[in-house]
């Protein structure tokens, strides 16, 4: 039902964000073991946190709103040198990183919109 649910569940970006974040932990599920703790970990926590901060940001108001997308922002742009990184050591192909690549890119212009609307 529309109304059980949460306001940050009516965000088109908090889904983008939750299956970008799916895909990062299907991805770094087939990384090698040593670098599971490394990129792995910090990846998955990055494109986590997007989600989370959209989540956590939506009951707030003006510059705590503000605050919290930004963070969201921030760590979608996070994801990015971690992507570059499983490229150069062919953890993913060039044609999966240009993919998620694109998925940051419209998950950030998705986030300056919210962050530009925020009064």
């Amino acid at each position: 039902m529309e109304s059980d649910r949460f306001d940050f569940e009516k965000l088109h970006v908090y889904w983008k964000a939750i299956e970008f974040a799916d895909q990062v932990f299907v991805m770094t599920d087939g990384f090698p073991q040593r670098l599971q703790y490394s990129v792995g970990d910090q990846f998955r926590r990055a494109a986590l946190s997007v989600c989370n901060n959209l989540a956590e940001g939506s009951q707030k108001h003006g510059a705590a709103k503000r605050q919290f997308y930004g963070y969201a922002l921030d760590s979608a742009r996070e994801c990015v040198p971690m992507l570059e990184l499983a490229r150069r050591r062919a953890l993913i192909v060039d044609a999966r990183h240009d993919q998620f690549r694109q998925q940051c890119v419209e998950i950030c212009k998705m986030l300056y919109g919210l962050i530009r609307k925020i009064q």
